[in-house]
């Protein structure tokens, strides 16, 4: 008993690592629950991706990317999730398409309101496929996804 309580006096008194955020805490912070599109009311597709983000069970954060008929969903399976900044998140996921092999990557998400954007990718050992919100191989900005109501 007397140790027990040197230690919390100990623990008390100066700086003891307090315990990490898990990645459903951080996305709840961010608000990222839910259905996301650039257009809720239309149809998914490419330039229209409706995104979907679950926590079916405890420390299982899932994040759905459906681009309509034909294509197969993409699914990521979110491991790590660190806030940047207020408006900033860093996740690292493994992404398994409809058709290939898993690929681990780190992204990072800019969340303002009831928007998100992707402002950077890179898969594991791969080159960077966005930075700065463009993606690189066609040179254009990534989307901006709002959140469905």
């Amino acid at each position: 008993m007397r140790i027990a309580a040197i230690i919390l006096f100990a623990c008390a008194s100066i700086a003891c690592p307090a315990k990490a955020a898990s990645v459903g805490d951080v996305f709840h912070a961010f608000g990222l629950f839910g259905a996301w599109a650039g257009d809720c009311a239309a149809q998914a597709s490419p330039a229209n991706p409706h995104v979907s983000i679950s926590e079916p069970a405890t420390g299982l954060v899932l994040e759905t990317h459906d681009l309509g008929e034909p294509y197969a969903k993409n699914r990521y399976t979110v491991l790590t999730a660190t806030k940047v900044s207020p408006t900033e998140l860093s996740v690292e996921v493994i992404f398994q398409s409809g058709f290939g092999p898993q690929e681990r990557q780190k992204l990072v998400f800019r969340v303002r309101g009831d928007t998100r954007r992707t402002m950077f990718n890179q898969p594991e050992g791969g080159p960077v496929r966005v930075r700065g919100g463009i993606a690189l191989a066609r040179g254009v900005k990534t989307p901006v996804l709002h959140k469905c109501k």
